[in-house]
């Protein structure tokens, strides 16, 4: 059988779960300026898979790729690392 290539992963936090099976996932990078050599905050927003619904709000997470699952959702949760202290 063929092998799966390497497949991204993420780390990013929960910043929404209102919808069933899905949690939004808010992903902070740091990227060099090119011209002020200045390191620059950037973020993206993703949609995740997650199959079980365990994820809360603020909870930070390791999504990685996979087949697209609906319009925008192109990732699944894989592991949560922290739980989130709000209750």
């Amino acid at each position: 059988m063929g092998e799966r290539g390497q497949r991204k992963t993420l780390t990013g936090t929960v910043i929404g779960n209102r919808m069933d099976k899905t949690v939004v996932i808010l992903v902070e990078r740091l990227v060099r300026h090119s011209v002020y050599r200045k390191y620059v905050r950037r973020r993206g927003k993703y949609l995740a898979h997650d199959a079980e619904n365990m994820c809360g709000i603020g909870d930070k997470v390791q999504i990685v790729e996979c087949r697209p699952l609906s319009k925008r959702k192109r990732w699944q949760v894989v592991n949560i690392i922290e739980k989130s202290q709000a209750v």
